[in-house]
């Protein structure tokens, strides 16, 4: 029996990374955790106080504290800025590509043309900008949650189109276009209305839906990523499945990731419902690996809302204990994230941010996991672990986990 978890709680940075003042000086001064726990500092997070929190934070922004019994580490993004999509596939092993960066703008002849090619009606909207309207019922244009001009979206009424049609949409952009990320998504609104209101524009050359706002999270969600440039063979699922063991991703990372041979809880938003499923999978299977993702935790970054997010924390960390008290000590989990999402930083953008590593095992000595270069050496823990073969990218540190296990064990 072993089985290996990986939660990821999105956007829960713990500092904004080294080269921030060079690449992103707009995120100078983030600290998603930190701001979140002097905006609360009373807020009690125990097993993530357990499992080491405070100790890879740095600092004691409330009344939660450093854990002597931890083994624990932080881990740079090596993707440039700070983004889900391309997080969860480098921590699932692909070595990061230097994506490809423009405004909607610059491509909107292109699209609408092969759009109308493949018998889609359009229309531009925007005064001064212009975002394409297709069918009447979807919009596509510039992602405003991303890093700007790296990724486009297909925002679709569910209520008047079917997401299959939302797919094909996005398709025919995802063809056309060499940004990073094509996200194809919608919900089911009372009117198309929604959409034309939650228009907005950035740094006068981008425009797009606010997706928060548009409210299509909020009834009916779903949802596709389209990458660009990511080999699915050398990563962690298709590695494991070789060696005969099964992925599940359950949340977001189901969206985002190929897993084509293990079990996928895709278009899932609800944090309680994810860790429901995710412990169901860990209690049902004696070998699995399991990577979860909480999304919640990000959409309350991007609305700018610390309670939420606040809110969001004290439920996983939650669930996190239920899970614990059903590991065995030839278990393995992480607790990580894969960016920053600072609500108190002044945007409401991703923050380019390290993340924690939390680890436990029951019954395993502290230990520390040191600054690891790549979220992919979470990947290729996993992969080491079950003795398959490594992904693209990363180095293991089972090793070092190893190593506190046996120091307890003597």
């Amino acid at each position: 029996m072993a089985r290996f978890v990986v939660v990821v709680i999105d956007s829960f940075g713990v500092g904004a990374m080294a080269d921030v003042p060079q690449v992103r000086p707009q995120d100078i001064g983030a600290n998603t955790c930190g701001h979140i726990l002097e905006t609360f500092p009373a807020l009690s997070l125990p097993t993530l106080e357990k499992l080491g929190l405070i100790n890879a934070l740095g600092y004691t922004p409330g009344m939660m504290q450093p854990s002597p019994d931890a083994v624990w580490g932080v881990a740079e993004l090596q993707h440039e800025g700070g983004d889900t999509f391309m997080g969860h596939q480098e921590i699932l092993g692909t070595r990061p590509r230097t994506p490809l960066r423009m405004p909607f703008s610059a491509v909107i002849d292109k699209v609408e043309s092969a759009l109308r090619i493949a018998g889609w009606h359009t229309e531009r909207q925007g005064e001064g900008l212009s975002w394409l309207l297709v069918d009447g019922a979807v919009a596509v244009g510039d992602n405003l949650e991303a890093d700007l001009g790296q990724v486009y979206n297909i925002t679709g009424n569910l209520s008047e189109k079917s997401f299959d049609e939302v797919k094909a949409i996005g398709r025919v952009v995802r063809e056309q276009v060499e940004v990073g990320r094509v996200i194809a998504f919608g919900g089911k609104l009372a009117s198309t209305r929604q959409i034309f209101d939650a228009v907005e524009e950035k740094e006068q050359r981008y425009v797009g839906i606010n997706a928060p706002r548009s409210g299509v999270y909020q009834h009916g969600f779903q949802v596709v990523h389209m990458g660009y440039g990511v080999d699915e063979t050398v990563q962690v699922p298709a590695r494991l499945h070789d060696g005969g063991v099964m992925t599940v991703l359950v949340g977001k990372v189901a969206d985002i990731v190929s897993n084509p041979h293990g079990e996928s809880w895709q278009n899932i938003v609800d944090s309680q419902r994810i860790m429901d499923i995710t412990r169901q999978a860990f209690t049902a299977r004696e070998t699995v690996f399991i990577c979860t993702n909480i999304q919640e935790t990000d959409l309350a970054g991007h609305s700018q809302d610390t309670a939420r997010y606040a809110d969001r924390l004290r439920l996983v960390d939650r669930e996190l204990a239920l899970l614990i008290e059903e590991m065995t000590p030839d278990d393995c989990l992480i607790v990580m994230a894969d960016h920053g999402n600072d609500p108190t930083i002044g945007h409401s953008k991703h923050t380019r941010e390290n993340v924690p590593l939390l680890i436990w095992r029951p019954g395993q000595a502290p230990g520390r996991l040191g600054l690891r270069a790549t979220l992919s050496d979470v990947g290729a823990t996993v992969c080491a672990f079950f003795g398959a073969e490594a992904p693209e990218n990363g180095r293991s540190f089972l090793p070092l986990i190893m190593s506190a296990r046996n120091s307890k064990d003597d």
